[in-house]
Parts: C-alpha cells; structure tokens; sequence
C-alpha cells in the first residue's frame, strides 16, 4: 500500500513538473524569430547533399548525359509544366540557385557532365615491365630450402635448408663454391655484411651465429633468443645486428661485442621478419598476431603498430628507391609508407599464403606462394602482370611447390627463389619480349576499391 502511494506521488511531481516545463516554452513560443524560409531550404538540402550525395551524384551524371542525347537528337525539349508534374512535391531535391544557371541547356549540361567526371578517381596507366622465365634451378639441398642472401658485390649468394647447411652459390654459374655445417637444426635466416667479411645466421636451433668468410668457421655466438629464430637484419649504417623469432621479441645485438642492446617486446605471436634501414623508422617487423610494428632503435620502443592485416603478416620488404614497404600475409599485400607507416593500397589477387616478398629498383614487386605461384606486380599502380606457377622438381611430391623466400641480386635482373622441392630457382626477365608481343590487359574503366 505505501509502495503504491509514493509511485502516485512520484507520477504526479514527473507530470507537474513536465507541465511546467511545457507551458513555459510555450509562453516562449511568440517571442522566437520567424523562420527563415531560404535559410531552412538551404539546411535541408544541405542535410540532404550529406545523407545523400553519392545518389544526388548519379542522378545528376544520369540527367546530363539523358539531356545531351536529347539535345543530339532533336530540338523537342518538354514544356516547363511537364517537368515540374514529373517531379514530386514531397521529394528531397538540393537547393539550387536558378539565376546562377547559363542559358543555354546544351553547354551546361556538358559542363556539369565534364565537373562530374572529374571528380571521378583515374586509375594510372601501369609501366610496362618484361615478363620474367625460369632460366635455371639448382639442386643440391637434402631439405626445404628457407632462406637466401646475396652478397654486396653480387658474385655469390648464399642458402639455408632444412638439412642444417648453409651453401654458398656461384651466381654467374650456379656453381657450389662451399658448405657451411654448424647448425643442429633447421637454418631460418641469412644475412651478409657489406663492411665486413661476415655471414650473419639464425635458426630453429635459437642459435644466432657469425661466420668470418676469410676462414668459414664460426666467430661469435649471440645468445638470448628463447625459441627458433626466424628472421635476419643488418642495419646498413651502423654495426647492429638484428633477429627476430618464436619468442614473440625481435633482439637488438652489438655486432663486435655480442651485447644485447635492446629487447623489442610488444608482439603477442612469433615474430616472422624483421628489416632495417637507415632512415625512420630504422626498425619494422611482421608478426603472425596480424600486426606490424614500427621501431624507434635509439629508444628500444615501438613507434606505431599497424593492425590492418586481418591474418598472420608473413614477410616485409622495404623499396630499394622509394620510402615505402610492402607486407605480405594471407589476406592481401599492402603497401605503406614511412615514416609513419601511412597506408597506401591493396595489392589483391594473390589467393594462397603469401609466404615472401621481393622487389627491386625497376618497381617489379614479386610474391610467392606456399602453393608454389609466383606473382609479379607494378609498384606503383598494384597491377599484376604476370603470373607463374614454379615446376616441381622431377621426383618431388606436387604438394611440395611452396616458395619460401625469395630476393633479387644486387642488379635487381635475377630473381632467386628458395622452395619446398629442395631446389633454388633463378629467374630472369625475358630479353624477346616486347610491349607488342605481351601488351598490358589494363582496364581504366573498372576502378578498384580500397579494403583496409
């Protein structure tokens, strides 16, 4: 009974109160301005051109190019009264000012044709690169070749595989020049030193090593890595040296005195690739937790981290000329800008893992696939001008056609690949093609929209 009572009185003081609160706006009401007739159109169609500007758009474009092919066809245009029964009373139409309108419907219409246009995005023509053949494969490795790295001076590269050994190749030749054993597990990354006579290596051993190549032996072991080390960097300026891994950190070394610089923490999952260079940001590595960081070396901190990838980001590559990069993952390749790590586009089209990546100074960024296809693209627009699927090698299982890694030689006019068959694939562009005998199928008309 008492619970009834207060509800009663609580009602009642809520309605009292919303009653005076109505009657005294309402006592307001005589003394509000007038309203604006021009001002209230103009807002509405204002709201209208916000809600609904795309459609305006369309209609406009459709309208001009239906007013052009009537006035093409013949002086018959409709009388005034006609066009305004057409059009309904209650319809949003966006406020126009009629005495800004030219008199003359054909020139007009041909304006507005040409403003809309405009405004419509062009696509760029993509350059015309040669497409690219398989000129020779080298069989040598008694596992999945992971990794490979040419030297500065372009006269030898070197591979890691799964058998543990790492083999140093000619590159004009393809000839064996030395093996390398010292590794108890599978070897995951190379690095060359350009001021030293140093071969940098990691692997699933959580073992990071130095080779001297004057003697081919080992000289310095870097210890600290938890788990399998996955990836190599060597800073280009200054004697760092850089690895990431399992352990979800990329690890920050004093080249000389094996010193542990800095610990990069802040990915949750594996750390596959890590890359360094000069500028800012000197430090970017890609995780399989679907995110890329980017590093201030100086501070041991991440600057930013990039989380448009949907999946695990399996490679990054930096530019030779451009201050950009690429990442490559199952979803899609995007390309982002330093230095800080704007994203630029999607290169889709590439439906397999995209297990790594390459590009060279000519803007040729290639992908590789854990389905053994390669695919070639023009940096600059995203178009995708050639696509190869790598023959497996005589004897191998079919399901072994992955492309592990890949990179080009110093000239960017050979491409190597490390694959699942136990080969390493060299590839060149082919010198009888020409613009005529492999033109670009580019399409203007079919304007590609941006997924992030």
């Amino acid at each position: 009974m008492t619970d009834d009572v207060q509800r009663h009185s609580v009602h009642t003081l809520v309605f009292r109160s919303l009653k005076r609160s109505h009657d005294m706006f309402l006592s307001n009401q005589g003394v509000l301005p007038s309203v604006d007739d021009l001002a209230y159109k103009v807002r509405k169609s204002v709201k209208a051109r916000d809600l609904y500007g795309q459609v305006f758009d369309d209609v406009k474009k459709m309208q001009a190019m239906k007013n052009i092919r009537e006035t093409e066809a013949g002086p018959n245009p409709p009388a005034p009264n006609e066009v305004e029964s057409k059009s309904s009373e209650g319809a949003v139409v966006p406020y126009t000012d009629t005495s800004l309108m030219t008199r003359n419907p054909t020139n007009q219409n041909q304006n507005q044709l040409a403003n809309i246009v405009k405004k419509i995005p062009s696509m760029p023509k993509p350059k015309w690169h040669a497409p690219w053949k398989l000129y020779r494969v080298i069989a040598g490795h008694l596992g999945w070749v992971r990794c490979a790295t040419v030297e500065p001076g372009n006269e030898w590269f070197a591979t890691g595989a799964a058998d543990r050994i790492i083999k140093i190749w000619d590159l004009a030749s393809g000839q064996l020049k030395v093996s390398l054993t010292g590794h108890v597990s599978t070897v995951r990354g190379l690095a060359v030193s350009s001021r030293h006579p140093y071969l940098f290596s990691c692997g699933e051993d959580r073992q990071v090593k130095c080779w001297d190549l004057e003697y081919n032996k080992v000289i310095r072991h870097y210890h600290g890595h938890l788990s399998a080390v996955y990836s190599l960097a060597l800073h280009p300026t200054i004697d760092v040296l850089l690895s990431a891994g399992r352990d979800s950190t990329a690890r920050v070394w004093d080249m000389r005195t094996k010193a542990n610089i800095h610990t990069l923490t802040g990915h949750t999952h594996t750390v596959s690739t890590v890359i360094a260079q000069a500028s800012e940001p000197q430090i970017i590595t890609g995780s399989h937790d679907s995110t890329i960081r980017l590093w201030d070396l100086a501070a041991g901190k991440s600057i930013c981290t990039l989380t448009n990838h949907k999946k695990s980001v399996r490679d990054v590559v930096l530019h030779p000329n451009l201050n950009m990069f690429a990442s490559g993952s199952p979803d899609n390749i995007k390309q982002w800008k330093c230095p800080d790590g704007k994203f630029i586009q999607n290169l889709s089209g590439h439906n397999a893992i995209v297990n790594c990546l390459a590009v060279n100074p000519d803007g040729v960024l290639v992908s590789g696939g854990d389905n053994g296809t390669l695919h070639f693209w023009d940096w600059r627009t995203g178009y995708n001008f050639q696509r190869l699927q790598a023959p497996v090698q005589p004897g191998s299982m079919d399901s072994e056609a992955g492309v592990f890694s890949m990179i080009f030689d110093n000239s960017g006019s050979r491409l190597i690949t490390t694959e699942a068959d136990k080969t390493i694939k060299i590839y060149k562009e082919d010198d009888t093609a020409s613009e005529e005998s492999h033109p670009i199928n580019w399409k203007p008309d079919i304007l590609k929209r941006r997924k992030f």
